[in-house]
């Protein structure tokens, strides 16, 4: 019986372990790529969002203040013009902010002096910060 016992020897796990091990390693790698990806996601969505209500936000107060000049009344910040010597003929001009970097710029004209009849020749979002082009590309010279 002793014999028997020596002959016995347990079965080798060792392959197996490294399998295992791996496995588990690479399903932590890709568990935390997908974390990330995630979190990318949600910041890139909350963003998305604040862009979308500061631009939409601009564009109510840009309907008001049309309403206004509908109903014959010039708010603060609205420039008037009038290209034909009559005066019948109106241009509107106006811009309500978006963001730090964007403004809504809006054009009106008026065929009869303020009132219903008028025709947007502009309702723009532009980027109003100063640019600044990026003259570095990094290339490599070989040294």
């Amino acid at each position: 019986m002793n014999e028997e016992r020596k002959r016995f020897s347990p079965p080798a796990v060792g392959g197996s372990s490294l399998l295992v091990i791996f496995a588990v390693l690479c399903l932590t790698v890709f568990a935390m790529l997908s974390m990330s990806t995630v979190l990318a996601e949600n910041r890139l969505r909350d963003s998305s969002i604040e862009a979308v209500s500061d631009y939409y936000g601009a564009d109510a107060e840009a309907e008001r203040i049309l309403a206004q000049l509908r109903n014959r009344e010039v708010p603060e910040g609205v420039e008037l013009s009038s290209d034909t010597p009559d005066g019948m003929t109106v241009t509107a001009s106006y811009s309500c902010p978006i963001s730090d970097t964007q403004e809504l710029f809006v054009e009106v004209m008026f065929e009869n002096g303020l009132g219903d009849d008028y025709i947007i020749l502009r309702w723009q979002a532009a980027y109003t910060a100063d640019w600044e082009p990026d003259y570095g590309l990094n290339i490599w010279t070989g040294e």
